[in-house]
């Protein structure tokens, strides 16, 4: 049994009033789901078997990062499983904006395990250094460097939700053909302003560091803190709006 499969059969797959017109794993979902796991393993591949107790509490404490990398990861597939199992679309447009969406997941997955990672290491008192093969020991980011890591950091976020978006347009545009309900209506109008946020708060946390520089590259990663709420009330008023509508429309 496939993931998708077996978060199908739980609370996570219970969207009550959204009737789930993808039923079974199709084989652009298996496709995708070989390309996820094969972005998680890119966030372990360089893990090394500890060989004393100080590699151990390093391991540990690294384990942090994934675990961070590993719920934004998530947190992309379970978008990616919602759209399908929502609105079951497979022709090109689909095909193509999620071979897209692939792409860019790949890419993104070294800047965010070294974004996260590093982080992790300095906040539990790690060394801001990393040992070369020819034994030289350099800075893991030179201060210049943070504003061009948290702009690939954004640009790649903001893509994926941009090939989202479209993806939930497309969906929308095609509402009759798939006889969305007024209520499936609403809400796949507050995914795609959901993700079209998400894309304008990449962009804000871009501008902070290509306008502010390097000194700005805190208030460029605390920008992000702010999609849970966002993202919380976009979903308050969506269903607040189905709210008043005809129990029988």
């Amino acid at each position: 049994m496939s993931l998708r499969e077996s978060v199908q059969n739980t609370s996570m797959a219970k969207e009550p009033k959204f009737r789930w017109r993808g039923t079974d794993v199709s084989r652009i979902e298996g496709f995708s789901d070989n390309v996820f796991g094969f972005a998680l393993t890119l966030l372990v591949v360089s893990l090394e078997v500890p060989r004393t107790f100080n590699d151990l509490q390093s391991t540990v404490a690294g384990s942090i990062g994934f675990a961070c990398a590993f719920a934004l990861l998530f947190i992309f597939w379970h978008e990616h499983y919602k759209f399908f199992r929502r609105y079951g679309l497979e022709n090109n447009t689909v095909l193509w904006l999620n071979a897209a969406l692939l792409f860019v997941i790949l890419y993104f997955v070294y800047p965010l395990k070294f974004l996260f990672f590093y982080l992790v290491k300095v906040m539990n008192g790690g060394a801001r250094t990393v040992l070369m093969p020819d034994g030289s020991v350099v800075a893991a980011i030179e201060n210049h460097q943070w504003p061009s890591l948290m702009i690939m950091y954004g640009a790649a976020f903001i893509t994926i939700y941009i090939i989202f978006s479209l993806m939930y347009i497309h969906a929308y545009r095609k509402r009759n053909e798939l006889e969305l309900t007024p209520f499936e209506v609403i809400l796949t109008r507050a995914s795609i302003i959901g993700c079209l946020t998400n894309c304008f708060i990449g962009l804000v946390s871009i501008g902070w560091v290509s306008f502010g520089g390097p000194g700005y590259a805190w208030l460029s990663g605390i920008t992000y803190a702010v999609i849970g709420p966002v993202q919380t009330v976009i979903g308050v008023m969506a269903h607040r709006q189905a709210a008043k509508l005809p129990a029988n429309p």
